[in-house]
């Protein structure tokens, strides 16, 4: 038995159709291609109807007119040729002609002008004006006027041929007046064309169609018509006689609201006949879009996991019943777990601190009401093998697809290095501010060196003097306790001046307790006091008399004040002698207590203020750039501020502000 065997690789073949569906769907196209078909020919033959029966009354409406206007220019022709008779008889010519005339113009306001001419065709008589009509210039051919009088001494009413002036186009008739079969004259009556159609043209007529006078040529000579309205193709032109010599009326339908309704149905259901037999083609690809759709799915979801796995970030994600409904490999990698231990896990979960498990729930709480903070929160994490690890967590709202939300995400990073790192900083920074201490008692040995001489050069003394009274025996009881109680408070003064210099060196935790800034001026103005005096300088105090007590460290707040005196003393070294005051400045502002230190030195120049509490930039030559950090990181650790601004009398002022009561 022979065994067929299949190549490793093979095309996917597309599933084969089922027979009767195929059958199914081209019955289907064939119908609505067939439907399609009867439409669009049921929708031309009402078409076609609609404008024969439309072409059939423009032509019955347009013979109308034309017949119109030829019967209202007969009935004016017929009364000049009564006037032309009348004034053959009448013994005052001229007041027959201004009376009928007035009569004809007013009844007849397409006439523009009614003249009386004389053989010599001067005019004897006219209305409105005597001055004979004059075409534009650029009208062909000869004068109108004289061809026309020529034919009208035949006998009978002559029309002229249409020509434009300067303001319309217009004809006139010429009736001849004869006397006894000898010509005495002609009255010339002049029309306006556009006059006419306005006055001839009714307006349901107008409302119905555009009407044209048109030249042999084809040129526009008068329209009355609508604005707002549209001409179509289907027109009927009638010659126009009289007066006739190549004048067309021209009649235009307009293009109708019911025509573009029916146009608009007609064009929907030919768009909707379409649609349906492009929605019958397109079911053919349902299917493949679909799977091809899903394969695109499956791509996508694929690069997510595999961007969600190569993320440093660890990612949890629960209910909004506190349930974890997914964790990344990062997050499983933190805390030591396997997916199985945690999806599932209801609170408390298994990497929770126990020491920390009162606080990690009212965090866990505050999370499910929507109300973590938005700068994210830290906290202590357990791993599975028992270690602790420190956790920054952001937490966001869980939103599906239909834009409800379903949980929350949290975003969870490991911060233990960057606080060992950040403690680390804060020793260093310590140590820092040791030296700082260090550097300033070195500056102020001799000061302290002059300080404790004065004490125990007079302790010396009294104990010498003790010494001599008792070698002598010439004292009495009093007399020595005069001069021991003189030598004891010499030497607790050098004791007080010892323990604060102890005090002021020596490594210690800062310790906040209730101080007056009074008290720490003063003190700070004792160490200093010597040096100042030294180079010149005058310390002036200014403090205000009630003064609460601020929570602070006294020692840290001496080192603040004394580097900024001693750079304030430091920078008066080349003023002149009469201005080298230090002040400083104690005063209560709002909930915050003040201090401005205020020097008459050179000051500082603008673009070196930003500059000047950054780490390792100083102004001075052998400066090591980290005297006012360390102030600022003191005051602020005392929730203060530090900053400097410029004297108006010349110089600097440093400015320190402490609150009251801290939050």
């Amino acid at each position: 038995m022979n065994q067929l065997t299949l190549p490793y690789h093979f095309e996917r073949r597309r599933p084969t159709p089922l027979r009767w569906s195929h059958w199914y769907l081209s019955i289907l196209k064939l119908a609505v291609g067939l439907l399609l078909v009867l439409l669009i020919t049921l929708l031309w033959l009402l078409h076609r109807n609609e404008i024969d029966e439309q072409r059939s009354t423009l032509i019955a409406d347009v013979l109308w007119l034309e017949q119109s206007l030829r019967f209202h220019l007969d009935g004016n022709s017929e009364q000049l040729q009564q006037l032309a008779l009348d004034l053959t008889r009448a013994k005052r010519q001229g007041e027959l002609f201004d009376l009928r005339a007035r009569h004809l113009l007013k009844n007849n306001p397409e006439l523009r002008q009614l003249l009386w001419l004389d053989t010599s065709a001067r005019t004897v008589h006219g209305m409105p004006t005597l001055d004979l009509p004059q075409p534009r210039q650029d009208s062909p051919g000869e004068n109108p006027i004289n061809r026309s009088l020529e034919l009208a001494r035949l006998g009978k009413p002559i029309y002229s041929d249409a020509y434009r002036t300067t303001e319309a186009a217009q004809f006139e008739v010429y009736v001849p007046i004869f006397d006894d079969g000898h010509y005495r004259g002609t009255l010339l009556a002049v029309y306006s064309l556009n006059g006419l159609l306005k006055q001839q043209v009714p307006w349901w007529f107008a409302e119905k169609y555009q009407v044209r006078i048109v030249d042999g040529n084809g040129n526009l000579l008068a329209s009355k018509s609508r604005i707002d309205a549209s001409a179509t193709t289907l027109s009927y032109p009638v010659s126009l006689d009289p007066p006739g010599y190549g004048m067309v009326l021209q009649v235009t339908v307009y293009r109708g609201a019911d025509n573009l309704a029916q146009t608009l149905i007609a064009t929907l259901i030919v768009v909707l006949g379409a649609a349906v037999f492009w929605s019958l083609w397109a079911v053919r690809g349902l299917i493949q879009r679909r799977l091809a759709a899903e394969q695109a799915l499956r791509s996508e979801y694929a690069f997510r996991k595999a961007m969600e796995d190569s993320l440093m970030v660890g990612m949890r994600a629960r209910d909004l019943d506190g349930r974890v409904t997914y964790v990344n490999p990062a997050f499983l990698q933190m805390v030591g777990f396997r997916a199985e231990e945690l999806i599932g896990q209801e609170p408390p979960m298994p990497y929770w601190a126990p020491e920390e498990m009162e606080k990690t729930l009212l965090l866990h709480n505050k999370v499910m009401e929507g109300k973590a903070p938005h700068e994210g929160f830290e906290i202590r994490l357990m791993r599975k093998d028992g270690s602790r690890f420190d956790a920054l967590i952001y937490e966001a709202p869980l939103i599906d697809a239909d834009g409800a939300q379903t949980g929350w995400m949290g975003s969870i990073i490991d911060v233990t290095a960057r606080k060992h790192a950040e403690e680390l900083a804060r020793q260093q920074q310590e140590k820092l501010q040791i030296t700082a201490r260090l550097v300033t008692m070195g500056e102020m040995a001799s000061t302290l060196a002059h300080e404790l001489n004065q004490p125990l050069a007079a302790i010396t003394s009294y104990n010498a003097g003790c010494l001599n009274k008792l070698e002598s025996g010439n004292f009495t009881a009093m007399q020595l306790k005069e001069a021991l109680g003189k030598l004891a408070v010499q030497a607790q003064r050098a004791g007080h001046i010892i323990r604060r210099v102890h005090d002021f060196v020596r490594k210690s935790e800062p310790k906040l307790a209730p101080c007056d800034l009074a008290e720490v001026i003063d003190d700070s103005i004792g160490f200093i006091e010597a040096a100042a005096k030294n180079r010149g300088v005058r310390i002036v105090r200014e403090i205000q008399g009630m003064r609460p007590e601020l929570l602070a460290d006294p020692v840290m707040l001496e080192q603040v004040l004394l580097n900024l005196m001693r750079n304030g003393i430091e920078a008066m070294s080349e003023a002149p002698t009469q201005q080298r005051r230090l002040t400083i400045k104690l005063g209560q502002v709002d909930q915050q207590m003040e201090v401005r230190v205020i020097d008459r030195g050179p000051g500082i120049p603008p673009e070196l203020v930003e500059k000047l509490f950054t780490p390792l930039f100083s102004t001075k030559v052998d400066g090591m750039g980290m005297g006012l950090n360390i102030c600022r990181s003191i005051i602020e650790f005392h929730h203060g501020r530090l900053w400097v601004e410029s004297n108006p009398e010349g110089g600097s002022v440093f400015v320190i502000t402490l609150p009251i009561t801290r939050q």
